[in-house]
């Protein structure tokens, strides 16, 4: 099984954890307050997860990018542009990356902004790990 599909597999798994939860918690027989107290932990656990996954997104992109300028001595001006496209494309992802662990700070973050930023930084990263390997 391949990395990122063992990524999308543990995330798959984590949102259908919560929303077992949630589910869970929906039709216990606790009180109102209780139950408001018991989804407001389980949102900002689920928070805490996601800024510690995007925080490691950014990191690992921000030092496979340092490894791969620091790659780039002996190379022809075509694989020197194509590398450059590729270093442009991470930055961008490390930086979407970045907005969107911003916007979870601030609880403005969108789940489907969340989810792309993801997609797009682990495409990023297999990308530069594929040209490191070279």
């Amino acid at each position: 099984m391949s990395k990122s599909t063992i990524k999308k597999f543990a995330v798959g798994t984590a949102i259908a954890a919560v929303a077992g939860y949630l589910a869970g918690i929906l039709t216990a027989p606790k009180s109102g307050k209780e139950t408001r107290d018991d989804v407001k932990d389980a949102a900002a656990k689920g928070i805490t997860e996601a800024e510690k996954q995007l925080k490691r997104l950014h990191t690992e992109l921000h030092d496979l990018i340092e490894q791969t300028k620091e790659k780039t001595g002996d190379i022809s001006e075509k694989t020197r542009d194509q590398l450059h496209d590729l270093l442009d494309g991470a930055k961008d992802s490390k930086e979407k990356v970045r907005e969107v662990l911003s916007a979870l700070h601030e609880g403005d973050a969108q789940d489907r902004e969340l989810k792309k930023a993801m997609a797009e930084a682990n495409k990023a990263i297999e990308h530069l790990r594929r040209y490191l390997a070279k």
